[in-house]
């Protein structure tokens, strides 16, 4: 297992949109492995493929708590089937907009189908966090990211703190 790479925005291979998995092999069980490491070690609760530059529809979420067993999440092929009418804002941040955080309206229920790491057809119902975090990672898939659920001026904003940010790490 290795620690991946992230991209950070505005690299314009997190604006695309990933293709799906035709089927689930021993990379794609080494990739997710692969995502897990990453995202411990960055660290965050969830990794979409496309951060790490592949350009797949596979996610990987954790959401357990510090003083919790880990509970790492493998889905391939994520899709949200149903979204409740009620909403929630709370703070979202974003391994690819490092440093950044900012308040996101989302669906506070979701339904995703998904495949797990052995191919298997799943089906969850998620809220709170969980919810939350599915939803930003699949957003990722699409080639969504947080910022753009927020308003022109702060998305704007926040984009241009990471570019600068990005350019002065590479600089250093």
């Amino acid at each position: 297992m290795a620690e991946l790479p992230i991209l950070i925005a505005p690299d314009p291979r997190l604006r695309g949109k990933a293709k799906s998995v035709t089927t689930v092999d021993a990379r794609v069980r080494r990739l997710m492995d692969d995502m897990l490491d990453t995202m411990y070690a960055a660290p965050g609760i969830g990794l979409a493929a496309p951060q790490v530059g592949v350009m797949e529809r596979i996610v990987v979420v954790d959401v357990s708590g510090k003083n919790e067993p880990s509970a790492p999440m493998r889905l391939v092929n994520p899709a949200i089937v149903w979204r409740s009418e009620e909403t929630e804002a709370g703070e979202e941040g974003c391994l690819s907009i490092p440093e950044h955080y900012a308040d996101v309206t989302r669906p506070a229920r979701v339904r995703v189908t998904y495949q797990d790491e052995k191919g298997t057809a799943r089906e969850i119902e998620a809220d709170d966090l969980l919810a939350r975090c599915l939803q930003h990672e699949i957003d990722h898939l699409d080639g969504v990211l947080f910022v753009d659920h927020l308003s022109k001026l702060k998305r704007d904003m926040i984009l241009r703190k990471t570019q600068k940010l990005k350019k002065s790490k590479a600089s250093a």
